[in-house]
């Protein structure tokens, strides 16, 4: 079934025609697992996003994001504002980087996407990156009072102050930090492979277990708690199985019931009533009878 959305457009010869456009002001590109990556001077972003967006076979017109990283590795210039956009006629994306410091702004680019303004300002509130040509370069994620940028790889996880409402004054305060537990001191060495230090708990290895407890010892190496307590078996005695025939009277023509071991019977006895057996019907019972 054809689909309405247009196909993705091919990356070959998209590189050149990038270089061709914005000129001495790129700094780097690469294609990478399909996604076209290019590095731009500080102080060119306006016209090199401008001529993504206006010349023809780019015609990148729509931005899509604009986000902050921190690369404390790579000196003074540790912060990239990542610029992504959108061809809506070629389907396609490309990302536009630039590198900066906290101290030298960057060009804003609202003047070509009015929608900038926001975005700038979250990289500034999480960054600390400066734009210049902002008309409202505030904070918009954090409280006006924050001290400091979060996303910064140098913040710390805990931040420096905790806000709560207070009955007393009936309102929002500000107050350090106070951590619920104190930090604790982890040992890193695995006491499945022969720690030498004893952990809290292993005393109790060196008392006798209670009965039925679980153990990594046999039985003979262990001293159970009421072993003092318990008394002592009787020896066994004849032994219950048979290793032959003979012990158990199989093989004999009369096991255990041959004349000559009955006792004698007394003749004035009255002689045995046996009972004959019934004999069993061979035609079937009527129906009446079966009820």
């Amino acid at each position: 079934m054809p689909t309405v959305a247009p196909r993705y457009a091919a990356n070959d010869g998209l590189i050149d025609a990038a270089r061709a456009a914005i000129g001495d002001a790129l700094i780097e590109a690469y294609d990478k697992v399909g996604e076209v990556s290019l590095t731009i001077e500080r102080d060119q972003i306006v016209p090199a996003l401008v001529a993504l967006r206006d010349t023809p076979g780019l015609e990148y017109q729509q931005l899509m994001e604009i986000a902050g990283v921190d690369y404390p590795a790579n000196g003074a210039e540790r912060f990239e504002v990542v610029y992504h956009l959108l061809s809506l006629t070629r389907n396609s994306r490309i990302r536009v980087r630039v590198r900066t410091d906290e101290a030298h702004a960057v060009p804003s680019v609202t003047g070509i996407w009015p929608v900038a303004g926001w975005l700038e300002r979250e990289v500034f509130d999480m960054y600390g990156v400066l734009f210049d040509g902002n008309p409202d370069l505030r904070r918009i994620l954090t409280d006006y009072g924050f001290r400091g940028h979060p996303q910064r790889k140098d913040f710390p996880l805990t931040g420096y102050v905790e806000l709560r409402y207070s009955e007393t004054d009936k309102r929002v305060v500000y107050e350090p930090v106070q951590l619920a537990q104190d930090y604790r001191t982890f040992e890193f060495q695995s006491p499945w492979e022969g720690a030498s230090y004893t952990l809290p708990g292993d005393e109790k290895a060196a008392l006798p277990q209670a009965k039925g407890a679980m153990t990594p010892v046999t039985a003979d190496q262990i001293k159970r708690a009421d072993t003092s307590e318990s008394k002592a078996q009787a020896p066994a005695g004849d032994k219950k199985v048979t290793d032959t025939p003979a012990d158990t009277g199989a093989g004999k023509p009369h096991p255990g019931n041959a004349p000559s071991e009955k006792p004698d019977r007394d003749p004035s006895a009255p002689p045995v009533q046996t009972t004959p057996a019934k004999e069993e019907r061979s035609d079937p019972l009527p129906p009446e009878e079966h009820k």
